[in-house]
């Protein structure tokens, strides 16, 4: 049964396989979302000139510019959109170098339609929400830090007035970390709270998104200071950077 929203979520697939790209539009736009698909990334760019889409399910092995490139090219534009990474079943480092570079969340290759429709919602729900222009922010927030102000209802990370982007997944980590102050977060907990699903065993992917928020918050993002690691459970903010 397609889900019934207050507006059609434009999702745009990009997959060198024909039978991927058929299945995932039938799948999804049953599911009530309005679908797009592109071949590769010449197809994925003439798709972005025209329209405004609000995830990303792409692709890491593609012939000619493979997922990996297009993730880092469209984060190193500034693009924030959500995405999703198909990778190869039980290639950690594949599913590691794509947060890495910005993804949002990967699920390996094969994969069940419903895991997939499971993890965009996940994704979706740490949008922040489409406010009316001049209407209050639904969550006011704002967490300063340092140099850093971060204000929750926007989703701006700002170091001296100079904002920094964040991707969604980014965002939710950092929204986490921060809603928790001095407080001691596992793996697990913070699995949760960010992603909305259990933390798997021997899964780095979230000790990759807390790598690329200490390199961006840290002077040095060998010896943290705001997030740092409690050995032994995981991660806590601390927001005077004391030791």
């Amino acid at each position: 049964m397609a889900s019934t929203t207050n507006r059609t979520d434009k999702i745009l697939v990009v997959d060198d396989d024909a039978r991927i790209r058929d299945l995932l539009r039938r799948y999804l736009t049953q599911e009530g979302f309005e679908v797009m698909v592109a071949e590769d990334g010449k197809a994925l760019n003439r798709i972005l000139l025209r329209e405004t889409v609000e995830l990303i399910v792409l692709d890491l092995m593609m012939p000619g510019e493979d997922g990996l490139s297009i993730c880092r090219r469209l984060r190193a534009a500034n693009d924030r959109t959500p995405i999703i990474m198909l990778t190869a079943k039980g290639e950690d480092v594949d599913r590691i170098v794509g947060l890495e570079v910005g993804a949002d969340d990967y699920l390996g290759k094969p994969f069940n339609p419903r895991e997939l429709l499971a993890r965009i919602h996940a994704v979706l729900r740490r949008r922040p929400p489409q406010e009316a222009p001049g209407a209050p922010s639904g969550d006011n927030e704002v967490v300063t830090f340092g140099p850093f102000t971060f204000d929750l209802g926007t989703r701006a990370l700002q170091k001296n007035g100079e904002e920094l982007p964040l991707t969604t997944g980014e965002f939710a980590m950092l929204k986490a970390l921060v809603r928790h102050p001095r407080q001691p977060l596992s793996r697990e907990k913070l699995a949760l709270l960010a992603r909305g699903r259990e933390f798997e065993p021997f899964d780095r992917s979230l000790d990759v998104q807390v790598s690329r928020l200490r390199k961006l918050v840290e002077v040095d993002a060998a010896a943290p200071r705001y997030i740092q690691t409690v050995w032994g459970v995981g991660y806590v903010f601390v927001p005077d950077g004391a030791s």
